[in-house]
């Protein structure tokens, strides 16, 4: 890594590393602010895993709705292993350097998960969709092929779109910073060290996020006002109770989800809001929906709650 010095402004050239101060303003309470988020991850790691052991184990479960909701699972999985170990580390042992290629791939590997849970979402409320307004085709139109294909789409589409903001960031060789304030590797704040023009990263930031969460947001939207408008006609109330049920799960993970991550899209772009914050609520948004995901579809399904009520069950009687 080079540096040179023009009329008292540094500039890093080609870093071979970046440092991750954590939480600007909170440094000296970074330790005890560690817990709760280990917690957050110890919850949603186990949580999703039981939901991997459950869906495959349980015939019953082998429906659209739960094939998505282990897909979710294994998303949400991969989100903490991507984002955990190095923020615990930065909070408990001060291990603040990242090698730069690293820092990218931890960029790609965030954003390609974000963008596959909003990707499965969407497919959660076709399912829906498809359930409450066309029950009788629901088997012939959610095939087990359809549903591969679905995944896979889902998949590409993140990897590719994604994969766009790592390469367009390693065009850029000159750097104001290497200190990125933040408890991991965000676009964005990685992009706001550059001193070479960024234009063209902040537009493909703002397409990707476009294109992905507010396209997929739209359509869920739409997806939802249709099941309403189908809900609403259905003559017995207890019907529209049982239909309005079978949604509230969905409902409640989607809701999470986009009012977190366009909170801390825009926040980061547009707002003024106090850095501590902004990376509080950041990570919160990260790391709360796969601790909730599996508490809230647990909770709702009963095969799901027996199946987890006799994994514990097993475990004490063994002891």
């Amino acid at each position: 890594m080079l540096s040179s010095v023009n009329l008292n402004n540094v500039t890093y050239l080609n870093p071979r590393t970046v440092i991750l101060i954590g939480i600007p303003g909170l440094e000296h309470a970074q330790f005890w602010i560690g817990f709760p988020f280990f917690t957050v991850c110890l919850v949603a790691l186990l949580g999703n895993i039981i939901l991997l052991i459950i869906i495959p184990a349980e015939r019953s479960l082998h429906q659209p709705m739960y094939i998505f909701l282990a897909v979710l699972a294994a998303t949400d999985v991969g989100l903490c292993a991507a984002i955990a170990p190095k923020m615990l580390a930065i909070f408990w042992f001060r291990a603040y350097s990242m090698a730069f290629d690293a820092c990218l791939a931890q960029l790609f590997f965030i954003h390609t998960l974000q963008c596959m849970e909003s990707g499965i979402l969407l497919a959660m409320a076709f399912d829906r969709y498809i359930a409450i307004c066309d029950p009788l085709r629901h088997t012939s139109i959610l095939t087990p092929s359809i549903l591969s294909r679905m995944i896979v789409v889902v998949v590409i589409r993140a990897v590719v779109l994604v994969g766009l903001l790592p390469l367009l960031i390693k065009r850029l060789h000159h750097f104001r910073s290497i200190q990125i304030a933040h408890s991991y590797c965000e676009h964005m704040a990685v992009v706001k060290l550059a001193a070479d023009d960024v234009q063209v990263n902040k537009i493909c930031g703002l397409f990707v996020g476009f294109s992905i969460l507010g396209f997929d947001m739209v359509f869920i939207l739409i997806s939802y006002a249709l099941i309403f408008q189908a809900v609403f006609h259905l003559q017995q109330k207890e019907a529209r109770l049982k239909a309005f049920n079978t949604c509230t799960a969905h409902i409640f993970v989607f809701l999470e989800f986009y009012i977190l991550a366009f909170f801390s899209f825009f926040s980061h772009r547009f707002g003024h809001v106090v850095p501590s914050t902004h990376i509080l609520l950041s990570t919160i948004y990260l790391l709360l929906p796969p601790a909730l995901n599996p508490i809230v579809y647990g909770v709702k399904n009963m095969v799901i709650r027996k199946r987890v009520a006799q994994i514990f069950l097993l475990n004490h009687g063994c002891q």
